[in-house]
């Protein structure tokens, strides 16, 4: 009976990391640094989800297989006087597009948004079955 909640709180959990991971793109857009201070830029990063529960992955539900990182060449931007330019004058920043990356937000906000109405009707559910079991 409760196996319903068990799918709704585990959809929520990946689609709240998928949505950590996509604002993560979006602050790092700028980043021509890695955490060392090396100039290498962001890569953009990505949520791989998978059918089952991690804990019990042949139990209904959907969790985070992976975060992969996009492996696409960075932008190269004419600045000559930026300090990370390169010989010829181009800085090297992260391939991110902050269009898809705010239509990506929106989806997995509506999808977080179906699970918890999905959560709600089978709570509802519940209790109407136990207010007729009393």
């Amino acid at each position: 009976m409760f196996e319903s909640l068990d799918i709704g709180a585990s959809a929520l959990e990946a689609q709240r990391i998928r949505l950590d991971t996509i604002a993560g793109n979006i602050a790092n857009i700028n980043t021509t640094h890695d955490k060392s201070g090396k100039v290498s830029p962001y890569q953009r990063r990505f949520v791989v989800l998978a059918s089952g529960r991690d804990q019990a992955g042949d139990a209904p539900g959907v969790h985070v297989e992976q975060i992969g990182a996009d492996q696409r060449a960075p932008l190269s931007r004419f600045d000559p006087g930026n300090p990370d330019a390169d010989k010829d004058g181009y800085v090297a920043y992260p391939n991110i597009n902050l269009a898809d990356e705010m239509v990506n937000a929106l989806e997995a906000s509506r999808a977080y948004e179906a699970n918890v109405t999905t959560m709600e009707n089978a709570k509802a559910m519940i209790n109407s079955t136990l207010r007729l079991l009393a």
